[in-house]
């Protein structure tokens, strides 16, 4: 299941708003009690999301978190973007191209 937060942004972009601040737009808070987090404060100018509206973006949210962990995990293997260039000046752009399509194969986004 996918995290309150990731589906309180993708139903903020849904409804035009780029950007959303968990300190000051949004504050969620989880009381440990085993129910999870919850919305506490909503300072957007859009309507507060239901419970089944956000429920709606769960699979969305869960394709986003799982590409984020990919992309963190490519840009690790891709290395600095200086490491890169240097890369290419020592061993060639072909070189290069073939280690990146590598690691975009070895680690697909959804």
């Amino acid at each position: 299941m996918a995290q309150l937060s990731t589906k309180i942004k993708l139903y903020a972009a849904a409804n035009g708003v780029a950007s959303v601040d968990f300190s000051s737009d949004v504050m969620l808070q989880d009381d440990s009690d085993g129910k999870g987090a919850y919305i506490k404060e909503w300072n957007l100018d859009i309507a507060e999301p239901t419970d089944t509206q956000l429920a709606s973006y769960d699979t969305a949210a869960t394709t986003t978190e799982a590409n984020n962990v990919v992309i963190s995990t490519r840009k690790t293997a891709y290395g600095s973007w200086e490491k890169q260039l240097e890369e290419i000046y020592d061993d060639g752009i072909d070189s290069w191209k073939t280690r990146i399509a590598k690691v975009k194969t070895d680690n697909p986004k959804n």
